[in-house]
């Protein structure tokens, strides 16, 4: 377990990471799907505070490399 986070507030903070570094690189949440080789619905559910999609592993380091940002920046680390 990492500190005292709940597995659902470390994934609130990644998807609001990876929304915040998406918009610094002026991508869309479209061209961050294409990137990443995932549908655009499932990058908007991703970012959707409503939705609490949960994602993979693998999914959370394709969207890292493809922001150019480390996993650890993401998880707010």
């Amino acid at each position: 377990m990492i500190g005292t986070n709940t597995e659902s507030e470390i994934y609130d903070v990644i998807r609001r990471n990876i929304k915040k570094y998406r918009k610094e690189k002026r991508m869309t949440s479209a061209q961050l799907a294409e990137a990443v080789g995932l549908s655009h619905d499932f990058i908007r559910q991703i970012e959707s505070e409503k939705t609490r999609y949960n994602f993979s592993v693998e999914t959370f380091y394709k969207i890292s490399i493809a922001l150019d940002v480390s996993m650890d920046t993401l998880a707010g680390k």
